[in-house]
């Protein structure tokens, strides 16, 4: 009689874990248990387990653990039988006798309890336990957590009706392993495999009778109970547990004793738990992809919708890094530069034709320690790990010269680059308004050219006042057109770069990210692909979810980029910025760049293969120039994107790029190197004013230049235009009149000498008449023509 209203009582009020008194259960009647249970739902719907995304490299090893719980589902066939008697014997001995509430044990546990003082077994039944946990892990809020954790009959009446559903659902076994998957195990464990990877080294179907009684002695108190940080208390429950099994018959005498010998762990066993990307090889690289996927709208509406699927959705993610290649940028960082350096060096490899992302390397590495860093100086500041770029330099002037080809300026288009140059109150026109330039605007030229240089000249030497000129002769609109459709934005502030006079010279903030990518796009002929990261998706089952792949668009034509590959070629030729980066067979092309009081340099550049973008930058603000500043622990003496960007370069891409094919870069057509010109009228000789009305009927643009200059032609007539009448120009270009002095009229002319061209690999004298860049002609023209 007695038992029977125990029994009753229990059922009633449920008292899981037995921590609520009989005198509580005075006013909890029966009616109300009745109303209760009436309005609970008489199906259990089961939680979905929280499983770890993976995240590999290119070629499937492991980058990161992304998880909100460390967990590998396995079936309860992939269990030790051992490990499952364990967890039956000290939770709930008599699971596969009872149904939902095993009220004679439930007793027998309150009376073990009460007359020990201390809790040596469990009240409710593994399935009552199984609801209780599942509940907690729906809950999304701290208030649903607290409504499923409260201490009250109501929830308790509820977990048995739950518990009674899932009865009625689910086989034993099917309860057993949904239980062993769900529970914690402690020290970021939770499920048996995970915890039997954790703690021994081991599969879950592995596990000895001494590390399943620890085990299954842990679910009581995670944390109390952890070996890694109480070992006696941990031994002592599993203790607990080992005697539990003998006196059920479980294990023999024999047994027992072997088991409560033993240590309850290896420490050389136990393996760390690394979850998130700081844990991982390319944390920065990682970062940058998991920032992907939460902006992806397949995995969620909301932002945080798609962060907690990718943490318990158990995906696996495969991402475009190459470990080669990482290695190799890496190792070029490394060898170039220091943590500790004042300044950071960075670099992007990326793959033309696919805007697959191969490498991602810096000097400071991930993490809170001097030397150290959160941001990644390869990323604009699309995600709050991304520093946000640095200003580019010259390595805009790519931009331009794509303008000029893209307009029909030939590429022995000659313009006369002083330095310094006046330029102001000139205009330059936008895609909005023209604008004028400063009154004071003097720029000057950082290296020394010839002085009239053609546009592959002007680049090799990257003379500034030439491409100021061109800059003003295509406009600022075709150039930021160009810029925007490769890929170029400000990374700073996620705007357009802004059209300014100097937008040639450099402009904004730029990631190495963007600017690899922009010039992987010359490398593919003009084809330009997002950046890529993630190449595949597959949820738990193994079935493949729809992720965007590459996403390609011509935005040059063909002819254009091939310009541009053999202009930027000429820079890696031995009268270039970058003739000491050459390297191989293979063609090679790129460009430096230097900011304003070299607070940052540049050099970017490519192979039909490969495209990158190195950097070396002052990333402390307020930022200072790199002058006096220490790199790889030696000061910095004479900043420049080809002496202290090109080096890291160079090694960076020459190691990545081994095992590829020799490649060759397509030749531009002659259309290409002529330029699309129209013939200009002869002019010289007339009256400037006449002249320039006759050029503006042709359909050129016509400026008259101050001063004079040395002439055969009658002082004050037309001496010469640039571009000279036989060289024509592009329809609608600037063609600039000169005005004769008269100081060579009636001089005796002087001889002339002609020259022949002779074979390829002969030297030659500068013939004027040798088209601007032909293979076939290697030695023809002089410096611009190698």
């Amino acid at each position: 009689m007695v038992l029977f209203l125990g029994v009753s009582v229990l059922s009633g009020a449920l008292a899981a874990g037995l921590a609520i008194p009989f005198a509580g259960l005075a006013g909890f009647t029966t009616e109300k248990t009745s109303e209760s249970l009436q309005d609970l739902p008489q199906q259990f719907d089961e939680v979905p387990l929280k499983q770890k995304s993976t995240i590999l490299a290119a070629d499937g090893s492991p980058i990161a653990t992304i998880a909100e719980q460390n967990r590998v589902p396995v079936k309860l066939s992939q269990v030790a039988p051992i490990m499952q008697k364990a967890i039956v014997a000290i939770e709930d001995d008599r699971f596969y006798e009872h149904g939902a509430l095993d009220a004679k044990g439930t007793l027998r546990a309150l009376l073990q309890n009460q007359s020990s003082g201390t809790v040596q077994q469990g009240g409710s039944s593994i399935t009552q336990q199984f609801v209780k946990i599942s509940l907690v892990e729906k809950a999304r809020t701290p208030e649903e957590v607290a409504a499923a954790t409260a201490d009250t009959y109501q929830r308790k009446v509820a977990e048995l009706r739950y518990a009674i559903a899932v009865e009625k659902q689910f086989s034993k076994n099917e309860i057993l392993e949904k239980y062993l998957n769900l529970a914690n195990f402690g020290d970021g464990a939770w499920g048996i495999q995970a915890a039997a990877q954790h703690y021994f080294s081991v599969n879950a179907s592995q596990l000895t009778l001494p590390q399943a009684a620890m085990l299954a002695g842990l679910v009581k108190n995670p944390t109390g109970y952890d070996p890694t940080n109480n070992p006696k208390r941990a031994k002592d429950r599993r203790d607990v547990v080992i005697r539990r099994m003998l006196e059920l018959n479980v294990i023999s005498v024999a047994q027992a004793n072997s088991a409560l010998k033993t240590p309850v762990i290896d420490p050389a066993k136990v393996r760390p738990i690394k979850l998130g990307c700081a844990n991982g090889p390319y944390p920065f690289f990682c970062e940058y992809v998991v920032s992907e996927l939460e902006n992806n709208p397949a995995f969620g509406k909301t932002k945080a919708e798609r962060s907690n699927y990718i943490k318990t959705a158990g995906l696996t993610i495969r991402t475009s890094l190459d470990p080669k290649t990482q290695k190799a940028a890496q190792r070029s960082i490394d060898s170039h530069s220091n943590p500790t350096d004042q300044a950071i060096a960075a670099i992007t490899i990326v793959e033309p034709g696919t805007g697959l992302v191969k490498a991602m390397a810096q000097s400071r590495q991930y993490g809170n320690k001097r030397g150290q860093t959160a941001y990644n100086y390869n990323a604009p500041k699309t995600y709050p790990g991304g520093y946000g770029g640095f200003q580019n330099g010259s390595t805009m002037k790519a931009f331009t010269v794509a303008a000029a080809i893209q307009k029909g300026i030939p590429l022995n288009y000659k313009i006369p680059s002083p330095s310094p140059l006046n330029m102001g109150g000139q205009k330059f026109s936008t895609c909005d308004r023209p604008i004028k330039v400063e009154d004071s605007y003097r720029p000057k030229n950082s290296t020394t050219n010839v002085p009239v240089p053609t546009m592959i000249q002007a680049t090799q030497k990257s003379t500034n006042t030439y491409f100021l000129q061109l800059a003003q002769r295509t406009g600022l609109c075709p150039i930021a057109k160009i810029a925007s459709a490769l890929g170029m934005y400000d990374a700073q502030s996620l705007k357009p770069l802004e059209q300014v006079a100097s937008m040639t010279l450099g402009v904004g903030y730029i990631s190495p990210l963007q600017l690899a990518n922009a010039y992987a796009a010359f490398a593919a002929r003009g084809m330009y692909c997002t950046p890529w990261m993630i190449t595949s998706v597959k949820d738990s089952a193994g079935k493949a979810i729809n992720t965007p792949g590459a996403q390609c668009k011509q935005v040059l034509a063909p002819e254009v980029a091939d310009g541009v590959n053999a202009v930027l070629h000429q820079v890696m030729e031995p009268d270039g910025t970058g003739g000491k980066l050459k390297f191989g067979k293979s063609d090679l092309a790129g460009k430096t760049g230097t900011i304003q009081e070299a607070k940052a340099v540049w050099y970017a550049g490519y192979s039909t293969k490969l495209a990158a973008a190195a950097t070396v930058a002052d990333a402390s603000l307020p930022y200072k120039p790199l002058q006096g500043q220490s790199l790889n622990g030696r000061r910095i003496n004479d900043p420049s994107g080809s002496g202290t960007a090109g080096p890291i370069w160079k090694s960076a891409m020459q190691a990545a790029l081994q095992g590829y094919p020799t490649t060759k870069f397509v030749a531009p057509s002659d259309k290409t190197q002529r330029g699309d010109v129209k013939n200009l009228p002869f002019v010289n000789g007339m009256n400037p004013e006449d002249a320039a009305n006759k050029l503006r009927q042709a359909g050129f643009e016509v400026a008259i230049a101050s001063g004079t200059v040395n002439s055969e032609e009658t002082a004050g007539t037309v001496a010469y235009t640039d571009p000279r009448q036989r060289d024509g120009a592009p329809a609608g270009s600037l063609v600039t009149i000169y005005v004769s002095n008269g100081s060579k009229k009636n001089q005796p002319a002087k001889p002339t000498t002609t020259q022949t061209v002779k074979p390829p690999g002969t030297p030659t004298t500068l013939n004027p008449n040798c088209p601007p860049w032909n293979p076939k002609y290697p030695n023809c023209g002089g410096r611009g023509n190698r």
